[in-house]
């Protein structure tokens, strides 16, 4: 009975997460549209989009490990905002950069503080979250994120349609990072959950090597997704000739997202969390692989249905394995390694997505577009078969809470 009287919703959680929906709205807005615009602003090739979009990924990843370090060491309150700031203050850089080579250096350094934001920020969401309701709450935060990605590529490329104007986007994402900014310094962070940690440095403060295979696995599930969000738009209208529906794909994965962290918390809150994240892989795979598959189909509709289709399983599937992974990683953190253990699902999650943005831009070059998507499909069976065999017995076996 006591766990039901802590209160869920309170004030800070719900401002944490609504900066945490700023940031990515921020985010999302110029994801899918960013290889078009390095296409038509730069004259840039397919291999050297993959090149200058995996920068920010690269940076992120190479920034966690020691923002989960900081964030465990230090006043999360100032790290959260000193990180804020300047992602904020890079979105200016997209509206100075004349040049590839200039865009491609302030797309790749705006990736560091990007990566140690979200490490920080959803850190101060399980700071100020009742222990008894932390799996629960983990779960609706990701909410914030699933709802940017409904509204932000919808919103993006309905601006750049009537616009065709990228600068009006870059602006928008300055304005809005802006604000959850500003919505960030009114959170009120217990100092009292941070804990000093005065052992020698070791490679375990960086990287939470306890949940070394977990990392691996969602890394495979990060570069279906690497790929899958950053081509496409330019896929759906080269390939497919759908070239109004990218809005309503991204729709309804956030839709699909959206309602499975709505079925799973109840799961996560009992601790079911294999049982989760298991549903939710096996369904992504379908998605992933009828995805894959709509190119060889000859009937518009059938390939409407397909398209569209794979939006909401894949939503659907990782609405449900993401925040089951999360809290799979905390569960096998000491209470003072939480920014540890985030950064390092984070670190695992930008492995794969940096990658899968990577090669999804050499693939498509040299072998297609379609090469790119069934390589995702092969890479999600692949991790898939990893969680079943093995990941699901090692985390079972190093569970602390």
């Amino acid at each position: 009975m006591a766990d039901n009287k802590e209160k869920l919703w309170n004030a800070n959680y719900i401002k944490v997460m609504s900066a945490n929906f700023a940031l990515f709205f921020a985010f999302y807005l110029l994801s899918p549209l960013l290889p078009l615009y390095l296409y038509e602003a730069f004259g840039a090739s397919k291999d050297t989009i993959g090149i200058v979009l995996s920068g920010y990924t690269i940076a992120a990843l190479l920034t966690r490990p020691f923002s989960g370090f900081i964030v465990d060491t230090f006043d999360r309150k100032r790290v959260l905002m000193f990180c804020f700031f300047l992602f904020f203050a890079f979105f200016a850089g997209y509206l100075a950069a004349g040049t590839l080579l200039m865009f491609a250096v302030v797309r790749t350094i705006h990736g560091a503080p990007y990566g140690a934001l979200t490490v920080a920020n959803s850190t101060v969401a399980i700071d100020v979250l009742p222990s008894s309701r932390r799996n629960e709450g983990i779960g609706y935060y990701g909410l914030s994120n699933n709802l940017s990605m409904a509204i932000a590529p919808s919103i993006g490329i309905w601006i750049f349609k009537i616009s065709n104007n990228f600068e009006l986007l870059f602006w928008l994402a300055l304005i809005v990072a802006g604000i959850g900014l500003l919505i960030d310094a009114t959170v009120k962070v217990p100092v009292k959950e941070i804990v000093k940690n005065k052992s020698k440095l070791s490679f375990d403060r960086f990287f939470l090597t306890r949940a070394w295979l977990m990392a691996i696995n969602i890394a495979l599930f990060g570069f279906c997704f690497g790929v899958m969000s950053n081509y496409l738009a330019i896929y759906s209208k080269q390939v497919l000739g759908i070239t109004s529906g990218t809005g309503t794909y991204f729709m309804l994965l956030s839709i699909g997202l959206f309602v499975s962290r709505l079925q799973g918390a109840a799961e996560l809150r009992k601790g079911h969390l294999t049982q989760n994240a298991s549903k939710g892989i096996v369904i992504s795979l379908v998605g992933y692989i009828l995805f894959a598959s709509i190119a060889h189909l000859s009937s518009p509709t059938l390939i409407n249905i397909g398209y569209y289709g794979s939006a909401i399983l894949v939503g659907l599937g990782n609405g449900h394995m993401y925040p089951a992974f999360l809290n799979m990683f905390i569960a096998v953190a000491k209470n003072s390694e939480r920014g540890t253990a985030n950064s390092s699902i984070l670190t695992g999650w930008d492995i794969g997505f940096g990658l899968g943005i990577l090669l999804g831009g050499i693939v498509s070059e040299h072998l297609g577009y379609g090469a790119a998507f069934w390589m995702v499909a092969v890479d999600n069976m692949l991790g898939v078969a990893l969680f079943f065999f093995a990941t699901r017995h090692f985390f079972n076996k190093r569970r602390l809470r």
